[in-house]
């Protein structure tokens, strides 16, 4: 893999810093490390040796959506690999999450990566090849309580990219949906808001939202691993890509457990669900 140009949303803290200090040490690729405070980025400094480009960019303003493509192909010609990792969490009750914030991170987590991507198609389909990466989560396989509207954007994201890779196919782009379960990074902390119930027939949840501000930088995902993961899959089986990625013990057997489940369920209800349709 030489040359290659992989342009990184959400570069301050989590997968986007792990990831981008990952490819900034390896060879032949040029890293395009985006954050909406520039100044977080610099631990990128030591790494540099003109293969790297820190941009400021916020995924919801979609002028600056367009400068970031514009910069990276004037500093490095093509967009080869694009990872939409840029998001924020929230922990709520479905009833009582406040409405603004949810719509925020409808923004963030859904609308900045349609508009990421949207602005990075057409390089890709110019060049005829390149490696879409949208971040999901284990929330975009399984809904918890207090993740409702999370988990909303997450299936967005696991919906639209599944559609998007039948789309794009023959332009020799591959999509690859990443789903990671508990990792230490800071979305259960800093990158999550919090709202905890004040209804008391949801009292019991209160204990799910503490629960994970508990455990945050304890998960048992170790981000490193999952970066050369990513990596590995990107370097090694573009060809046989993925079109999902679930990372992490509980990621996995979670979706083995619910789609077994409803494998089960579908089936029972064949014979109902057939009789819906007109006589042939």
């Amino acid at each position: 893999m030489t040359n290659k140009t992989w342009l990184i949303t959400g570069t301050s803290t989590g997968f986007g810093k792990t990831l981008a200090i990952f490819l900034a040490q390896k060879t032949g690729i040029n890293v395009v490390a985006t954050a909406r405070n520039i100044a977080k980025l610099d631990y990128l400094d030591q790494y540099d040796h003109g293969q790297i480009k820190k941009l400021t960019l916020d995924v919801t303003n979609q002028q600056e959506i367009q400068n970031i493509v514009a910069q990276t192909r004037a500093a490095f010609g093509t967009i080869d690999v694009l990872v939409n990792n840029a998001g924020l969490g929230y922990f709520g009750t479905f009833e009582e999450s406040d409405r603004a914030a949810v719509k925020y991170m409808f923004d963030v987590n859904v609308w900045g990566l349609v508009d990421m991507t949207r602005a990075v198609l057409p390089t890709m389909r110019q060049q005829k090849s390149g490696i879409i990466l949208n971040f999901s989560s284990l929330a975009g396989l399984f809904s918890f309580p207090t993740l409702s509207f999370y988990s909303g954007t997450k299936y967005a994201v696991e919906g639209m990219s599944e559609a998007l890779a039948k789309e794009v196919a023959d332009c020799n782009i591959k999509v690859m949906i990443i789903e990671p379960s508990g990792f230490r990074t800071d979305w259960a902390g800093r990158s999550s808001e919090k709202a905890l119930p004040q209804i008391a027939d949801y009292q019991k949840f209160t204990a799910t939202i503490d629960a994970n501000i508990t455990n945050a930088h304890h998960e048992a995902g170790d981000p490193e691993k999952a970066v050369a993961i990513i990596f590995d899959q990107v370097t090694n089986h573009a060809a046989d890509l993925p079109l999902r990625l679930p990372l992490g013990k509980l990621a996995t057997n979670t979706a083995i457990a619910k789609y077994t489940a409803s494998l089960a369920q579908f089936k029972a209800l064949h014979d109902l669900s057939e009789s819906a349709d007109q006589p042939e």
